[in-house]
C-alpha cells in the first residue's frame, strides 16, 4: 500500500528523487528578492511553488516531505561565472560532469564562458551547448557569447544571432579586448541588444609573461609578477567606455583595491557597473604560490592582505555585487608541471557556498547578503527569471546545513577538475539538498 506522506530527514541524508507533491516545512525560509526571512513552510506542485506559509500536511494527499527544521531554504544559487569546457576540452570538464558538480554544490543556474573549441561565437554553438544541457545536464545553463569571433579581439560576433539562439551576456573571458573601439562597438551593440558585457579586464602589455601577483613573495621565488595595473587599467578604460555608451557592463572576477575603488567611484557617478569577485580573492593571498603549488594559479592572481581586505569591504557596502566562482577545471597532469608552465585557474563549484560562508561568520555580510549575492542580484544582472522564492515560479531550491562539517576532499568531487588551493580545509554549512523544478 503506497504511503500518503513520506518525510526526508535532511540530517540522515535520505534524499528523494521525484515527486508530484513536496512540501519543504518548517525551514528559514530566506528570498532576499521579497525580503522574505521567515520560519515556515514551501509547498511545491508540478515542479512549480503554489503556495508559501504554514501548512497542514494532513490534508495534502500523495505528498513527500522534507523537514527542513534548523535549516535555511533558500533559491537555487546561481553562477554566472563557469567554464564548462564542452565543447572542444572534455577531457577537462563536460557539461554533464559540470552540472552535477554544480548540483552538489547547491547551484542549480550557471553561465558558461565562450572560450571552448570552438569559440561559442555563433548560433550553432549556442545551440549545442543548450541542446547538450538539455541530454545531459543537471542545472539550467545558460550560456554567454563571445565579444569578438575567435576570442581574437579583432572582429565582432554575430551578436544577435547570438542572443537569439539562447545567450545571456558577451564576454571573451580568458582574453581582455585590447581594442578600445572594438569594445565600444561591442558595448553599443549589447546596449541595443539588453544584454550586459562581462569584462575579463587585463592589460596583457603589463601582464605578459607574468604568472602570480607582483609583488615581495613573486621577488622572493623568481616568479615574473602580474601587477595590480595590469587589472585597473582596463577597469577605468571599460568604466569610461560604459559611461559613453550606456551599457550594463559587468566586471569580472575583481581582486584588487583599487579596482574596488574604480568601481565604487563609478557606481556613485551614476554609471552602469556591477562586479563580481570569487572566493579565493576574499580568502588568499600570494602566499599561496609558496611552494610553487600550482593549484594557486589562477588569473587574475591572489594578491595581497590589503587587496584581500578592500574587496571584503567592497562586499559589504555592495560594491561588489556578486560572488561567482570563476570554476577552471584542468586535468590533473596539466597541473603537475613547473608553476611556470601550468594553466590559470580552480575548481570552485562544489566548495563555493561553504567558503563564501565564513563572511557570514566574520560578519562581512548576513546570510541574507550572501544569498542575495549568489541568487537574485546575478539574476537580476543578467534578465533572469531565477534567485527568487515566489508563487508560480520555478521550484529551484537550496536547502543549507549551517552546522554540518566537511574537509575538502578533491577526489570526491563530482567535477572533473582536482585543481583546488583548498584541499584538506576544514568548512562548516554545507548545501544538503538542491531542489531544480520540485526534483531533488
Amino acid at each position: 500500500m503506497k504511503k500518503e506522506k513520506e518525510e526526508t530527514n535532511i540530517k540522515n541524508s535520505s534524499l528523494i528523487t521525484h515527486c508530484s507533491s513536496l512540501l519543504i516545512k518548517d525551514g528559514r525560509i530566506i528570498d532576499p528578492s521579497s525580503n522574505l526571512d521567515e520560519i515556515t513552510d514551501i509547498l511545491i506542485e508540478n515542479g512549480k511553488i503554489t503556495r508559501i506559509g504554514k501548512i497542514q500536511e494532513s490534508k495534502q494527499k500523495d505528498l513527500e516531505m522534507i523537514n527542513a527544521k534548523g535549516m535555511i531554504v533558500v533559491p537555487g544559487l546561481i553562477d554566472m561565472h563557469v567554464h564548462l569546457r564542452e565543447p572542444g576540452y572534455e577531457y577537462k570538464e563536460t557539461i554533464k560532469t559540470g552540472t552535477s558538480a554544480a548540483r552538489a554544490g547547491g547551484f542549480t543556474a550557471l553561465c558558461c564562458m565562450p572560450n571552448t573549441n570552438p569559440v561559442n561565437d555563433s548560433r550553432s554553438v549556442t545551440e549545442f551547448i543548450l541542446d547538450r544541457t538539455v541530454k545531459e545536464g543537471s542545472t539550467y545553463v545558460f550560456p554567454i557569447g563571445a565579444i569578438s569571433k575567435g576570442l581574437k579581439g579583432e572582429e565582432l560576433s554575430e551578436m544577435a544571432d547570438l542572443v537569439e539562439a539562447g545567450c545571456v551576456a558577451f564576454s571573451d573571458d580568458g582574453k581582455s579586448v585590447t581594442d578600445s573601439e572594438l569594445m565600444r562597438r561591442a558595448m553599443e551593440y549589447a546596449r541595443a541588444l539588453g544584454a550586459p558585457i562581462i569584462s575579463h579586464c587585463e592589460d596583457t602589455n603589463l601582464s605578459r609573461g607574468g604568472v602570480m601577483n607582483e609583488g615581495f613573495v613573486s621577488t622572493e621565488l623568481g616568479l615574473q609578477g602580474i601587477p595590480n595595473s595590469a587589472e585597473e587599467v582596463i577597469v577605468s578604460r571599460d568604466l569610461l567606455l560604459a559611461e559613453i555608451t550606456g551599457v550594463k557592463l559587468h566586471i569580472a572576477h575583481v581582486s584588487t583595491k583599487g579596482s574596488v575603488r574604480l568601481i565604487k567611484e563609478a557606481k556613485e557617478r551614476g554609471i552602469g557597473v556591477t562586479a563580481e569577485t570569487c572566493p579565493h580573492y576574499f580568502l588568499l593571498t600570494d602566499n599561496e604560490v609558496r611552494g610553487y603549488d600550482s593549484d594557486a594559479k589562477v588569473n587574475p592572481p591572489l594578491r595581497t592582505e590589503e587587496d584581500i581586505e578592500a574587496i571584503r569591504q567592497g562586499l559589504k557596502d555592495g560594491t561588489i555585487d556578486v560572488i561567482a566562482t570563476d570554476h577552471a577545471p584542468h586535468n590533473i597532469s596539466e597541473k603537475l608541471v613547473e608553476f611556470d608552465y601550468a594553466p590559470f585557474g580552480i575548481v570552485g563549484l562544489e566548495t563555493a557556498l561553504s567558503l563564501s560562508l565564513k563572511l557570514v561568520e566574520w560578519g562581512v555580510l548576513t546570510i541574507n547578503e550572501l544569498i542575495e549575492k549568489m541568487t537574485a542580484n546575478p539574476a537580476r544582472i543578467l534578465g533572469l527569471k531565477k534567485g527568487l522564492l515566489s508563487i508560480g515560479s520555478d521550484a529551484d531550491i537550496t536547502i543549507i546545513d549551517m552546522n554540518q562539517e566537511v574537509t575538502v576532499d578533491p577526489m570526491k568531487f563530482k567535477s572533473k577538475g582536482r585543481n583546488t588551493p583548498f584541499k584538506g580545509a576544514k568548512l562548516k554549512g554545507l548545501p544538503i539538498i538542491t531542489i531544480l523544478r520540485g526534483k531533488t
